[in-house]
């Protein structure tokens, strides 16, 4: 089979345009190599070109098996199980020859690896020599970022590559590097949870690409049903500090960023109009109440964290900010655990952020009002990020549009009018 992986529109051909993007690089599938071309690395296709789960780099058992077990306490059991078993026969030596398609990758001869192929600029950028490099690979997605994993001859893992391939997931990777860059200082201090390290961040063919720091090789995922981590909430949103003064919504830095990006969101969609509403009906009712204001993960859900060596351990930083109510980190961890987790409808994840927020709000520092606005602050900034992807081109998410505009519009209707409000306890007033 000679037919170049790259012009495929399946999960492999995706992930071939993003890690062998250069039109220099030849692949040929159970096949030599164009002439003229040396090749530079081989991998195993697995299981079939047409049904691709992975491709694994051949020649280096350790190597291989370490692509696919590492980290596997933390997937589900099934895909578990197929990474066990696969990584077993790595671990013998046998999966190369295993009858799955190898993958040859090469170059013209006057071509320096580190210059055409990612992988190999990587080895250099990280110092890992010999390196080796897998990448999983799953239907194309517009919201999903291809993702290069780096190991040394013995499986020592060097560094993960997260590649930003369009508009929605160039602006992801970028900003999880920029966040990652300020987050060393803090990073395991107090209950701040631990936070892989930012290796690299640079742009390849026109791709941002960061690499980020393994997480540690024991690291165990967190219980879908444990308790909420409030300490380690507030440590994030405080960057590990002391809290800050409330300060009322009205008049806020994240009201003026809420009405800005509703104006550019009706700017680009009809729907958008409806977000300029639900903003100024927020600000109506909210103006007055005073809330603590910081920075949140942006994604802190169960798949994103875990536990190494009696601390919290947290990844995928990419939705991070600053400047937002605290506890939205709280009211989005228990939003996505009835909608994803729950398969609830938007509504119904809404109820669930309701109850978590009244029962740990107090702790969070909130007033009994502060509660409310947080659900419904967080729910007109997750409508408005859905936008924002969508205009990036990653599409609408149908779980939460047009669902959401309308969870937000019944819950602000009964609170629209001007109320007198308690500043001082930041409740409405007797």
């Amino acid at each position: 089979m000679t037919d170049d992986l790259r012009s495929r529109s399946d999960g492999l051909g995706w992930v071939s345009r993003a890690i062998f993007g250069d039109d220099r690089i030849g692949l040929t599938v159970d096949g030599d190599p164009p002439a003229g071309h040396r090749v530079v690395a081989r991998y195993t296709v697995v299981p079939s070109v047409g049904r691709a789960r992975f491709l694994l780099p051949r020649g280096a058992a350790r190597a291989t098996a370490a692509a696919l077990l590492a980290y596997n306490a933390l997937r589900p059991p099934k895909v578990r199980a197929l990474r066990a078993g696969l990584g077993g026969l790595a671990r013998l030596g046998v999966l190369d020859a295993a009858r799955f398609p190898a993958l040859t990758v090469s170059l013209p001869a006057d071509v320096e690896p580190a210059e055409a192929l990612l992988a190999a600029h990587l080895a250099d950028v990280l110092d890992v020599h010999p390196a080796y490099a897998a990448c999983g690979v799953r239907p194309p997605d517009p919201n999903h970022k291809p993702t290069l994993q780096l190991f040394a001859a013995d499986g020592t893992p060097g560094g993960y590559a997260k590649i930003g391939w369009n508009g929605a997931t160039r602006e992801l990777v970028a900003a999880e590097a920029a966040v990652l860059r300020t987050l060393p200082e803090v990073s395991g201090v107090g209950d701040h949870p631990v936070v892989p390290r930012l290796l690299a961040a640079f742009d390849w063919a026109g791709h941002p690409v960061a690499v980020v720091e393994p997480l540690p090789t024991a690291v165990r995922g967190v219980g879908e049903q444990d308790p909420p981590r409030l300490d380690a909430i507030l440590a994030v949103a405080r960057r590990g500090g002391p809290p800050t003064p409330p300060r009322p919504v009205g008049g806020s830095d994240f009201l003026a960023r809420l009405t800005a990006e509703a104006d550019r969101a009706a700017r680009w969609d009809p729907a958008g109009a409806r977000a300029v509403d639900a903003v100024a009906a927020l600000a109506r009712r909210y103006a007055a109440t005073e809330v603590e204001f910081g920075h949140w993960h942006g994604d802190w859900v169960p798949w994103n964290l875990g536990r190494h060596a009696g601390r919290l351990v947290a990844w995928d930083w990419e939705h991070s900010g600053p400047d937002v109510p605290v506890g939205f980190d709280l009211a989005h961890d228990s939003f996505q655990r009835a909608l994803v987790l729950g398969d609830r409808s938007a509504a119904e994840a809404a109820q669930a952020a309701d109850g978590q927020l009244t029962r740990h709000g107090d702790r969070l520092g909130l007033s009994a009002d502060g509660h409310r606005l947080v659900v419904d602050a967080y729910l007109v900034e997750m409508w408005l990020r859905s936008c924002r992807l969508a205009r990036a081109g990653a599409g609408w998410n149908g779980a939460l549009h047009p669902a959401l505009l309308d969870v937000v519009e019944d819950r602000l209707a009964d609170g629209v009018e001007d109320r007198p409000t308690d500043r001082a306890e930041g409740r409405p007033a007797d």
